[in-house]
């Protein structure tokens, strides 16, 4: 019999998917519409297909990466549930974008904000086998284009593992909030890496609504910020697992 955690998981459809892993940063301003309010709830109780896809439009980091995914893979909807999939846990559909178009589109892009020996260091990433996801513009795109920009750098490494997608193991629940074992990104001996998990307290509901239904104990939820976005089978975990450790090889070679 298999464990709770390791039963396949039909998610929701793409666009509500979406929503629902972008919320967490766009409720504090860090991308996307001034609309969280309105975001939270077509992603629990609304679900209004068409507004969220004019919502999640409007995200100018992630969107590009869905557009990238798609027609990579010959997929009209760039909110289609496998390319959402693709950009915030990885995937397969990933290594069908070629790289010369991963290249032009990250130019296209960020070029005009980087200097040119930085703009060197970036564009050259597809070629070192970078791929389109969420992982990559965490570890690769914003310590570069965001952070280091803006003089946060003692806050860096907090912050990208706030931003990235990382999993957590359901220990309990307290109200509407989750106490997880999570794994924190770390820096030793100027590597990023994987450290020991570790407990960590984060937000399930308001008022009893949120992202995840009957989560128990032993089951394994998507985090991003202090959110629990969706609730993760075997496969799924894996996924995002192997993504995240294969852009911080990606990332250490020009860390």
């Amino acid at each position: 019999m298999l464990a709770t955690w390791d039963r396949p998981i039909a998610p929701a459809p793409g666009p509500i998917r979406f929503a629902r892993y972008a919320f967490g940063p766009n409720k504090l301003g860090y991308c996307g519409p001034e609309e969280a309010g309105e975001l939270f709830e077509q992603a629990t109780v609304g679900r209004d297909i068409a507004r969220l896809r004019e919502l999640a439009g409007q995200f100018e980091g992630a969107y590009p990466y869905l557009c990238l995914i798609a027609q990579g893979n010959r997929i009209a909807d760039p909110l289609s549930a496998d390319v959402v999939e693709a950009y915030w846990l990885g995937g397969p559909l990933l290594d069908r974008v070629r790289p010369a178009a991963f290249g032009r589109s990250l130019e296209w892009r960020f070029r005009p904000r980087l200097r040119a020996h930085s703009w060197h260091w970036l564009g050259d990433k597809p070629g070192a086998g970078a791929l389109p996801n969420h992982a990559f513009h965490v570890l690769d795109v914003f310590p570069k284009v965001g952070l280091m920009r803006t003089g946060q750098i003692d806050n860096a490494l907090k912050v990208m593992d706030s931003c990235r997608i990382r999993w957590g193991r359901v220990l309990e629940r307290d109200g509407d909030a989750l106490v997880v074992s999570a794994v924190p990104l770390e820096m030793v001996d100027g590597r990023l890496q994987l450290g020991a998990p570790r407990a960590e307290r984060i937000r399930g509901w308001v008022d009893g609504t949120g992202f995840v239904e009957d989560v128990t104990v032993g089951d394994v939820v998507a985090i991003h910020w202090d959110w629990a976005c969706e609730r993760l089978d075997a496969a799924r975990l894996t996924a995002l697992r192997d993504a995240t450790t294969h852009e911080l090889g990606i990332a250490n070679q020009t860390i």
